[in-house]
C-alpha cells in the first residue's frame, strides 16, 4: 500500500498525473456561453472591479486602428521593415477576468478575432514545451544545432546556441531568417547599420535581447523538430481539447515557407510586427489563461506537466522578468510594487495581454489597453478583492 501511494505522488510531482479537475472551477465547453458569476459571490468588490474595467476602457491604446499604420510608425527605426504577412484593422478595448474558471467581468467584443504579436510567443514556448514531453526534444539544454543542421546554427557562436537560449531570448543569435537580418530587429539607439551588423556577439546566456527574428528561428526549428507546421499541432494538442473556437488563426510571412519530408510548409512567426502572428479572440485567449492557471490541466484532462509551467516561468538569469517567453513580476524593472511575485502574464504590441494570477485564482485577458497602464489595471483589480 505504502508503494502504491508513493508511486502515485512521483507522479504528481512529476507532472504526468492525469488529475481531476479543480474544485469547484469552471472550463467551458466549445461554443458555450461563458458562466458567469456575481463578483460578490466570490468576495469581490463590484463597484471597485468595475472601476478597473472602465479604467480599460478609457486608456485604449493611442495608435491607429488600422494597425498597417500602427506598425510601421512602432517599428519606423528599423532598417528595411515592412509588412511580410498579414495584418488587420483591430477593434475597441476589450477583456475578460475569470474567477476560478468564471466569468466575474467583461467588456467590448470578446468574440472578435484581432491579431495578438508578441502574445503569440507564450503560445509557441508552449509548443516547445510539448515537444519536450513527447520526447522530441530530449533536453532543452542540447545545442538546437542537433536538431537543425541545415546551416542554420552553424559556426563557432551560433552552434553554441541551446533551446534555452532561444526561450529566453538570450541567444544573440546571427543570421538572417526569410531575408530578414537579426540586427535590424529592434536596433539599439545608439550606431548605424555599419555598427549593429558588425556588433561583438555575447555568450549566449547573458543578455536577453527582445528581437523577433530570433523568435522565428525558434519557431522554425520547432517546425523541423515535428516536422508539421506548428498550427496543427497547437490545434490538436492545446486548443480543440480546451473548446477553443474554430476562429483563431496562426500566420507566418508570406514567404516563410520550407520543405519537410516532401511536404511544403509554413513557419509560422512569434510575432507580428512585420504582419503575421497570432489572430485571436479575447475568449480563446482566456481559454489559453485558464489552461495555465490550471497547471496544465483542462477539467480534469493533463493537457502538460505543471513542471512545465514551473520551466517557463523561473526568471532568466539576464532578466528576472522574463522565462520562456512569458514576463514575471519578480522584483526587476518590470516588477509591478505590492502585486504576488509569482504572477505572470503574456503581452504583445498595442497592448494585448494575458495576466495569471495563481494565489487569487484569477486570468485577466485585455485587448488594446494602453502597454504602460497594464500594471495600474492589475493593481485596481487587486484593489476590489481586498
Amino acid at each position: 500500500m505504502k508503494s502504491s501511494v508513493l508511486a502515485l505522488w512521483i507522479l504528481v510531482f512529476a507532472g504526468i498525473w492525469t488529475g481531476q479537475a479543480q474544485k469547484d472551477w469552471y472550463y467551458p465547453l466549445r461554443g458555450a456561453d461563458w458562466a458567469t458569476r456575481r463578483p460578490a459571490e466570490f468576495g469581490i468588490d463590484a463597484t471597485a472591479l468595475q472601476q478597473a474595467v472602465s479604467f480599460a476602457e478609457s486608456h485604449e491604446y493611442t495608435g491607429s486602428r488600422d494597425l498597417r499604420q500602427a506598425i510601421l510608425e512602432g517599428f519606423r527605426r528599423e532598417p528595411y521593415h515592412e509588412l511580410l504577412g498579414p495584418v488587420k484593422k483591430r477593434g475597441g478595448p476589450a477583456g475578460m477576468i475569470l474567477k476560478k474558471g468564471y466569468l466575474v467581468a467583461s467588456w467590448g467584443e470578446t468574440g472578435r478575432v484581432d491579431m495578438t504579436f508578441s502574445v503569440t510567443k507564450s503560445f509557441l514556448s508552449t509548443v516547445a514545451g510539448l515537444a519536450l514531453q513527447k520526447g522530441l526534444i530530449r533536453n532543452l539544454e542540447e545545442p538546437v544545432a542537433k536538431y537543425v543542421w541545415d546551416g542554420t546554427f552553424e559556426g563557432a557562436h551560433n552552434a553554441k546556441i541551446n533551446w534555452v537560449h532561444l526561450l529566453q531570448q538570450n541567444s544573440d543569435w546571427s543570421g538572417d531568417l526569410w531575408g530578414s537580418p537579426d540586427w535590424g530587429d529592434r536596433p539599439p539607439r545608439e550606431g548605424g547599420i555599419d555598427d549593429w551588423k558588425n556588433r561583438a556577439l555575447v555568450e549566449p546566456g547573458t543578455v536577453m535581447e527582445y528581437n523577433d527574428v530570433r523568435v522565428n528561428v525558434l519557431a522554425y526549428s520547432l517546425t523541423q523538430v515535428w516536422r508539421q507546421p506548428l498550427p496543427g499541432i497547437l490545434k490538436a494538442q492545446i486548443m480543440d481539447p480546451i473548446g477553443a473556437s474554430t476562429t483563431w488563426r496562426w500566420y507566418g510571412y508570406d514567404h516563410a515557407w520550407t520543405v519537410i519530408d516532401g511536404l511544403k510548409m509554413q513557419s509560422v512567426t512569434g510575432g507580428g510586427h512585420s504582419g503575421g502572428g497570432l489572430f485571436i479572440s479575447t475568449e480563446d485567449m482566456a481559454r489559453f489563461g485558464l489552461l495555465f492557471l490550471s497547471r496544465g490541466s483542462w477539467n480534469g484532462t493533463q493537457l502538460f506537466g505543471p513542471s512545465w509551467i514551473e520551466q517557463a516561468t523561473a526568471p532568466s538569469v539576464p532578466n528576472p522578468n522574463y522565462g520562456y517567453m512569458w514576463w514575471l513580476n519578480r522584483p526587476g524593472e518590470r516588477h509591478w510594487d505590492g502585486l504576488p511575485d509569482n504572477m505572470y502574464y503574456a503581452a504583445g504590441f498595442g497592448g494585448n495581454f494575458i495576466v495569471v494570477c495563481p494565489d487569487q485564482e484569477l486570468v485577466l485577458v485585455l485587448r488594446w489597453l494602453e502597454p504602460d497602464q497594464i500594471g495600474e489595471f492589475v493593481k485596481l483589480v487587486y484593489k476590489a478583492l481586498r
